[in-house]
């Protein structure tokens, strides 16, 4: 019988060279994780060949990775900060066009605002203070990620574990639970989180300047100066809004997979093992029923940059100078035709980040799913040297 083996394409070999050096890497902090898991590395680097096929997966990969490096490395490679108003050296700069050409003179103001001296080009444009609209924009993106990933670290898996208990007890812990999830659901989301988003700013204000350590630590992670820690604030609250909304969906997925996963019989065998619940919870159960999860996590992740840009949007986010994308439209509406720049821009930046966490979603539901996966693999596999 011939053999069959797959016909690699440049990012095949790329992501085989990357499967293999995370696996190695594992193999040398737990010796021997390598040769007992060589088959699970196989399935991985499998799933990589059915994703490099899918054009809208590659596609979202790309816009999430331009959105990544925009937000870990803008601050740093901005043209300016994204408190600086330009109107202090050159008039121009009031809602400057796309393209604008301003003078900064080499003076002591300059200096005290960090700006390099001499002609600046406004790529995007500025806003109604001046600002340069790219610079917030790659401020703005720093803002988004942040936002996004401590609302995914803790707010789903909130609604995991809730479901999770449920769907594994059942009984009165079922009923408890689910209904408490139905009171959460029988709010519309945004509308909850826009009121703890109203009400928290002052209390987390007060906690931010009696915490030290946690101040600062927000203020590295947002990239802002600790000047604007009071208008930090409000973005902390959108996030402690989010985690207390966006929890009771997970809930729901979580129990109904749970369920289907606890008459098994390797959840029998555990029992009969005397596992502790814990265990078979997170190492058994949690594990099966992760692929899903992540398929919806990815496409949430999106969802919850369009909410925070949402609520910036309604007054309740960001607030000046904080760099926002939601908040520099709602400034630039007031503007809007006229200032069509900072509608468009802002907007388009989440339309095209909210795109790729929708196309990467929907190609890793179609790679973690067995059946589809295989029909993709089919396609690319070679017999003998011929394609089949």
């Amino acid at each position: 019988m011939a053999e069959e083996v797959y016909e690699k394409k440049l990012l095949d070999r790329a992501s085989d060279a990357v499967i293999e050096g995370f696996a190695r890497l594992l193999d040398r902090v737990r010796p021997g994780w390598l040769k007992r898991n060589r088959s699970r590395v196989d399935e991985w680097k499998l799933m990589a060949y059915a994703f490099n096929r899918s054009p809208p997966g590659i596609i979202g990969a790309a816009l999430v990775i331009i959105f990544l490096g925009l937000a870990v490395f803008g601050p740093y490679l901005a043209p300016f900060r994204y408190d600086v108003q330009l109107t202090f050296f050159d008039q121009k700069a009031y809602l400057a066009k796309p393209g604008t050409v301003i003078e900064v003179p080499n003076n002591t103001l300059a200096k005290a605002f960090g700006v390099k001296p001499g002609k600046h080009k406004l790529l995007l444009g500025a806003d109604d203070q001046g600002r340069d609209l790219l610079s917030r924009m790659m401020y703005g993106a720093r803002t988004s990620l942040v936002v996004a990933i401590l609302v995914m670290l803790v707010g789903p898996w909130i609604g995991i574990f809730i479901g999770l208990v449920a769907g594994y007890y059942g009984g009165k812990v079922d009923e408890a639970l689910m209904r408490l999830t139905d009171i959460f659901l029988a709010f519309p989301g945004l509308i909850l989180a826009m009121a703890f988003s109203a009400v928290l700013p002052t209390r987390i204000t007060g906690f931010l300047e009696s915490h030290h350590l946690v101040a600062d630590f927000f203020l590295k992670l947002f990239a802002v100066k600790p000047q604007h820690l009071g208008a930090l604030a409000s973005v902390v609250s959108v996030i402690i809004a989010l985690w207390i909304v966006w929890w009771p969906g997970y809930a729901r997925l979580a129990r109904g997979m749970t369920l289907s996963e606890r008459e098994n019989i390797y959840v029998e065998a555990a029992r009969a093992l005397g596992l502790p619940t814990r265990t078979i919870l997170l190492r058994h159960i949690l594990p099966n029923i992760l692929g899903p999860l992540l398929v919806y996590l990815t496409l949430d992740f999106g969802g919850v940059i369009l909410t925070e840009a949402g609520l910036s949007y309604l007054g309740v986010g960001a607030v000046p100078p904080i760099a926002d994308w939601g908040r520099i439209i709602y400034d630039g509406s007031e503007y809007f035709p006229k200032a069509w720049w900072l509608v468009f821009y802002p907007g388009l930046a989440i339309l095209l980040t909210v795109l790729g966490f929708n196309l990467l979603g929907d190609t890793l539901r179609d790679v973690l799913d067995p059946k589809t996966r295989r029909s993709i693999e089919f396609k690319v596999k070679k017999r003998g040297g011929e394609e089949k």
